[in-house]
């Protein structure tokens, strides 16, 4: 691979998009790249937007990914995807987990929560979405959602499905290892 590929992870303080990012970059280093990762709004109490830049390639020199260049987009939230698409390249997955977390604009009333967004995004981009809460929900652990909407993202990236499910354990907590592989092949394997 000659040129640098570029993933952003957006959602909100608390949904573990820091754990994901961690994976992420476990992957990639795994598979022998040069890999940047640059957390640009991180707001760590709940409810704030927290947006993770993931560069890798032979060589990567800054982290920060620009507007109209990610390859892939994880969205943890619809309002988010909307938020940061325009970050997509043309041909790139736009990786949305089906579920609405009000922000505090909407929960004051100072703002309404956009109806569609799935849809809408649908027009533009390359859409793939699932209902990850309720998928984790299925498997006895809600806190597992991430790793499903990972899975279906590495559905768009080319790294063995053994190389993941070893960073994964290498990654989460000793307790969490099975349910958290469990979660991340439910996303590898969504149509």
């Amino acid at each position: 691979m000659s040129e640098t590929k570029n993933i952003m992870i957006v959602g909100v303080g608390g949904q573990g998009t820091l754990l994901t990012s961690r994976i992420l970059g476990g992957i990639i280093l795994t598979a022998g790249y040069d890999v940047k990762l640059s957390e640009v709004h991180g707001m760590a109490q709940r409810g704030g937007s927290v947006v993770t830049f993931v560069r890798y390639g032979e060589k990567v020199s800054e982290p920060i990914v620009e507007e109209g260049q990610a390859d892939v987009l994880i969205a943890f939230e619809r309002l988010e995807a909307l938020r940061y698409a325009h970050y997509l390249k043309p041909d790139g997955a736009l990786i949305i987990n089906d579920q609405r977390m009000d922000p505090i604009t909407v929960v004051t009333g100072a703002a309404e929560y956009p109806e569609n967004i799935i849809e809408n995004l649908s027009k533009t981009y390359k859409v793939y979405s699932i209902d990850a809460s309720a998928e984790a929900i299925k498997l006895g652990n809600a806190r597992v959602f991430n790793n499903i909407i990972l899975g279906l993202a590495a559905q768009h990236m080319d790294f063995a499905k053994e190389d993941w499910l070893k960073v994964i354990e290498n990654t989460v907590p000793p307790k969490t290892i099975e349910i958290n592989q469990k979660a991340f092949l439910v996303g590898l394997e969504y149509k």
